[in-house]
């Protein structure tokens, strides 16, 4: 195959696969925000992990 007709088909699918690759790309959002909602996640499964292990009782506590 001549080198300026491989150059071109190349050329021609990787167009077509950006194209198609703009419909499944997710809408940007900001650092802040991702950062966020990954505290988030973290919060909540260690508060379901604390609801498994048993709270210890305030009666235990004994001020100096």
């Amino acid at each position: 195959m001549h080198a300026d007709v491989h150059h071109l088909l190349h050329a021609v699918a990787s167009a077509e696969l950006r194209s198609r690759a703009v419909e499944f790309r997710l809408p940007r959002t900001s650092l802040r925000t991702r950062v966020g909602w990954t505290l988030v996640e973290v919060g909540l499964r260690l508060t379901a992990q604390g609801r498994d292990v048993a709270a210890p009782r305030a009666a235990a506590f004994h001020p100096a």
